[in-house]
């Protein structure tokens, strides 16, 4: 690019493995923004407080894979190990696209990309910065106050309503979000349920680059993406939609995919939740979370209409047989990660 400077590559023995790049100081102006402080970081970028030239504050992401970069404090510019250049310089490309694509799309329920450049031989992606907490921090708090519903259905129902319109445009934009999460889904002080940092382009990373390790969340990502050779569709979304729900319901993410696919215990899960939830709600999450991705709602239209359906709800309690079964399997549960807890912390004692 005329007017840049090449990305300095650096002898792997300069670089220390596992530190963090340092996130640039506050009072830094990158493209006419002004950085207040660092937000977040994550392994793939840092997300800063930062202020247009109105004043204005906005989120400011910036690309910065720390499996493939590092930046000395006070240091503007990344430094890439030789061998990790080509891969950098791909998820670069992909981070500027996925800002070029969700700047196109204008849904309450998707964050707002007002804005995205190249500097300092990475991107920035500009967005609304939003005030409020994520569906997480309230499945938390929830979950603590050991209600016997984490969120009542209607709650459930109305939010991933919201949640599900917008994914519905991403889609239509020929997009996955890759990294749907109950921490990516943040609500607002205003009430409005918006999806926020998207992973499509951590993905393309994952697949294509042996030495990064994946970057899917575990409990909320697909059997699929798990797999280099397996395609991924809305259906991959969904499968994720229907884990928040879960974690919704239960105040704790379901079992990973892997672990599931070895033993599945979600339906068990599932059955304990039944005469609290209604049937019909629990089916929608084991429709969504099928391990065959052909048994999945393939579409979001497809999944809001059943998430929609009006009329009575069944609720179907448990019988006696059932009720000690579950109880159970609880205790044997419980002496495993008891078990797990005395060889974990025993051997420290000694």
């Amino acid at each position: 690019m005329p007017g840049t400077q090449p990305v300095p590559v650096v002898n792997p023995s300069q670089i220390m493995s596992k530190v963090k790049p340092a996130p640039l100081p506050p009072d830094t102006v990158i493209g006419g923004y002004r950085v207040v402080r660092r937000l977040a970081a994550g392994g793939f970028g840092v997300v800063y407080l930062a202020v247009d030239n109105e004043g204005q504050q906005v989120a400011v992401k910036e690309y910065l894979p720390s499996s493939l970069a590092t930046r000395p404090p006070g240091e503007l510019l990344p430094q890439v190990q030789p061998e990790k250049l080509s891969l950098y310089r791909l998820g670069l490309k992909s981070f500027f696209e996925e800002g070029r694509s969700l700047a196109q799309i204008s849904h309450p329920s998707v964050v707002s990309v007002l804005n995205f450049f190249r500097e300092n031989e990475t991107v920035y992606m500009v967005m609304n910065y939003l005030e409020g907490a994520t569906l997480q921090d309230f499945i938390v708090t929830a979950r603590d106050l050991k209600k016997q519903k984490v969120f009542r259905e209607s709650t459930i129902r109305s939010l991933f309503d919201e949640v599900l319109r917008g994914l519905r445009i991403v889609h239509q934009h020929k997009m996955l979000h890759l990294d749907i999460k109950p921490a990516n889904i943040f609500i607002t002080d205003e009430n409005r349920a918006v999806m926020i940092d998207f992973g499509a382009a951590r993905e393309v990373l994952s697949k294509e680059g042996n030495l990064i390790r994946p970057m899917y969340t575990p409990g909320f990502a697909a059997p699929e993406m798990y797999r280099r050779d397996s395609s991924m569709g809305p259906w991959t979304d969904i499968y994720a939609i229907g884990a928040c729900i879960y974690a919704c319901m239960q105040g704790y993410p379901p079992n990973d995919a892997p672990q599931r696919l070895e033993k599945d215990r979600l339906s068990l899960s599932l059955s304990r939740q039944r005469g609290v939830y209604s049937d019909n709600l629990i089916e929608v999450v084991e429709w969504c979370m099928s391990l065959d991705p052909l048994s999945r709602p393939q579409s979001v239209f497809a999944l809001q209409k059943e998430l929609s359906r009006e009329g009575e709800r069944r609720y179907t309690k448990l019988s006696v047989g059932e009720k000690v079964r579950l109880q159970f399997d609880t205790i044997v549960t419980d002496t495993k990660k008891n078990l797990a807890k005395g060889t974990r912390f025993g051997a420290k004692a000694k």
